[in-house]
């Protein structure tokens, strides 16, 4: 059964909630819904119940986070070279530091390239995921 490419947009926005796995989202093989696990502390309670099988690797696949598809630092630099290459430097030292994505949002703003990033960022963002999507056998409608 095909899964919808939005919805699975949005389990990826899931999954990357957390650093340290507190938000999950996983894709039935069978049927391409999608089901999440969230730690309540981020979403509040859900209603939805949570099939018991849910750690089942042959029946479900775990959507990835943004860092496991190298959308985190490395799109970032990547954008920076392509469209802000005067700032690389810049842009290095603030992602060895707290709070780099403020400051590289801020620096973009002050470029007026934050809808530039965001556009980058979206397009980068959809060409992972069907790869992982083409990887894991997980057919999509759009």
């Amino acid at each position: 059964m095909p899964t919808s490419f939005a919805e699975l947009i949005d389990a990826l926005e899931i999954a990357s909630l957390s650093n340290s796995g507190e938000c999950q989202a996983f894709v039935c093989r069978q049927s391409g819904k999608i089901y999440c696990r969230m730690d309540p502390l981020y979403v509040g309670e859900l209603d939805e119940e949570l099939p018991d099988d849910l750690d089942d690797d042959e029946k479900y696949v775990q959507v990835p986070d943004k860092r496991a598809l190298d959308l985190g630092k490395p799109l970032v630099m990547d954008f920076t070279r392509a469209v802000l290459p005067q700032d690389l430097d810049d842009v290095r030292d603030m992602f060895r530091k707290r709070e780099a994505y403020a400051k590289f949002k801020g620096l973009l703003a002050r470029r007026r390239a934050l809808d530039r990033w965001y556009d980058f960022e979206r397009e980068a963002t959809e060409r992972a995921l069907r790869v992982w999507c083409e990887l894991n056998s997980i057919e999509l409608v759009d």
